[in-house]
């Protein structure tokens, strides 16, 4: 029993059209999911990811209209990690980041730049040799398009508390100091701990991290959750999320974490042609379709292209 590494990571933004513009028109993601949050049905839940909404590249966000931003302190996610095919592909994205409005920060053998609600990315040359997860954009050449998570850096105060939990329960491997790697049979990812700045009052809000989600196979979702309740950790009950099932609990070091299910994806509900595009609504939320889509704001998706080609 194994983990794929990172299924998904969920984040916080305090305005969904913005958003929408940002991750599919500058970094030329997909919207592969156009839905609510299961638990606070008013607002958006939004998914970008590959043009299959595959698990490994699958960045999602609450949108809480207005909301303050965050502050990524102890037992928070702080950096999101891409990978891109190439080091010639660091350029490309710095000038289009750059063209964008976006500061772009090179360390030599990476990029660091932030959204335009402070959520942190850096991308990598990848060297995993994993599958490349990648979406469709006219503007990002495929050779330099993002090709899934490399993997996610946390801020803790004392990551050894975490250590039995990552190696002994959930199987990750230490790499290097306070980095971790998720691997299973196809995919892997990288976990990695930060000193927590100091006196930093941690405080979730638009622009943060929410929690970091790892696949596992659906048929071992509920021997992942006893797992997890013996190491004693308090994890909830196996939850449907209709495009997944889910085991919820907080890691030591105070970072949520998820362990969801590949599958049975978002194609359940809609074409797969056609991801995004319309709200989709699970069947127990479907009576609040006409309230939701006269409350909810209109996003600026599909694009034109998008719509032409599948028209096409």
């Amino acid at each position: 029993m194994q983990l794929e590494g990172i299924h998904h990571i969920s984040a916080i933004t305090g305005d969904a059209p913005g958003n929408v513009e940002f991750y599919t028109g500058v970094l030329g993601m997909r919207l592969v999911k156009r839905t609510v949050n299961q638990d606070e049905p008013n607002v958006y839940h939004l998914f970008y990811g590959d043009e299959s909404g595959s698990p490994g590249m699958d960045l999602t966000f609450f949108e809480y209209p207005g909301a303050a931003p965050g502050v990524a302190g102890a037992g928070m996610v702080h950096r999101i990690v891409w990978r891109v095919p190439a080091a010639e592909s660091l350029e490309f994205w710095r000038e289009r980041l750059t063209a964008a409005g976006v500061e772009a920060r090179p360390t030599g053998d990476s990029l660091l730049f932030s959204d335009r609600e402070g959520l942190e990315h850096e991308l990598v040359p990848d060297s995993s040799g994993d599958e490349p997860l990648s979406a469709s954009s006219p503007e990002i050449p495929p050779e330099h398009a993002l090709q899934g998570f490399d993997g996610v850096r946390a801020y803790s105060n004392d990551p050894p508390r975490s250590q039995a939990l990552l190696g002994d329960v959930l199987g990750f491997t230490r790499r290097a100091g306070e980095s971790w790697e998720v691997r299973g049979e196809r995919r892997g990812s990288v976990y990695a701990y930060d000193p927590a700045p100091p006196e930093m009052h941690r405080r979730q809000g638009a622009g943060s991290v929410h929690h970091v989600a790892f696949a596992a196979q659906m048929q071992d979702i509920e021997s992942w959750r006893e797992r997890i309740a013996a190491s004693g950790a308090r994890p909830t009950p196996v939850v449907e999320r209709f495009y997944f099932k889910s085991v919820y609990f907080l890691e030591p070091s105070g970072v949520l974490f998820e362990i969801a299910t590949i599958g049975p994806g978002f194609a359940i509900d809609e074409d797969a042609g056609h991801l995004g595009e319309r709200l989709s609504l699970p069947a127990p939320f479907e009576p609040l379709r006409e309230q939701l889509e006269q409350t909810l704001r209109p996003l600026p998706y599909p694009p034109a292209w998008r719509t032409a080609a599948s028209a096409g």
